[in-house]
């Protein structure tokens, strides 16, 4: 898969995706048209079952389309097999959960590496872990970290193998406020240093303010796409 010939990193046309659940047809995505540009930090905000996951999931080749068409670069993933995409989520997209989904038997720095031992070009597990302010812990198994520090961990482990793109699904989800900020710090700070192109995934429109673009989702609609002239930074940001 070849890398990004321009500043477009994703552009999707007329996306859409049914899941069938027994006579039922749920309708996640209906005709999305959207592009993500190279080194941006964009929020995708909306409520629970708007579509944000299921957007995320298909640009990240967890998931694919019902119909339309889904380009990474020049290279289309809606036409990619099994293979290929898979060789594109290990070589170019890191992801981050509400869950930090760490091993626990596994010190930080044991987490990290399971990515760099089978990346292209790494960070080594102590530089990732640094770009997200855990050098003092690289020693440290899950139980002893606490929530903010386990999903700064998970951050590292995914920013590790230098991807394109960061998805984020409701990273700061199952944290509480000052504890998000932190967490929002490491993943514009991997932003800034690595120039990942970042999409986070949130319901909390506050985090909003310290985007780029705010894409806001609506049953499975782009319904409004607003560029912050002046963004706030994560220690300003309140909810």
């Amino acid at each position: 898969m070849p890398e990004l010939a321009s500043n477009v990193v994703f552009r999707t046309q007329q996306l859409t995706k049914t899941y069938r659940v027994g006579e039922v047809e749920i309708h996640a995505l209906r005709g999305v048209d959207l592009e993500f540009y190279a080194g941006e930090f964009v929020v995708l905000l909306g409520a629970s079952g708007s579509g944000k996951s299921t957007l995320l999931n298909i640009l990240g080749g967890l998931d694919t389309a019902s119909s339309g068409r889904v380009f990474y670069g020049d290279t289309e993933l809606t036409r990619s097999d099994d293979a290929a995409l898979t060789a594109y989520r290990r070589d170019y997209v890191g992801f981050v959960f509400q869950f930090y989904n760490l091993i626990p038997s596994l010190t930080a720095r044991e987490n990290v590496a399971i990515v760099t031992e089978i990346a292209r070009n790494p960070l080594t597990p102590e530089e990732a872990l640094g770009v997200v302010g855990l050098s003092e812990r690289l020693d440290h198994f899950p139980a002893q970290l606490s929530g903010g520090e386990q999903q700064r961990v998970a951050i590292a482990r995914a920013i590790a193998k230098r991807p394109s793109v960061l998805l984020c699904d409701e990273p700061t989800g199952a944290l509480d406020s000052r504890t998000g900020i932190v967490v929002l710090e490491a993943l514009l700070r991997a932003n800034r240093e690595l120039g990942t192109t970042t999409a986070v995934i949130t319901h909390n429109a506050a985090i909003a303010d310290m985007a780029d673009r705010v894409i806001h989702i609506s049953d499975g609609h782009i319904t409004t796409i607003e560029r912050n002239e002046t963004k706030v930074q994560p220690a300003e940001l309140s909810w």
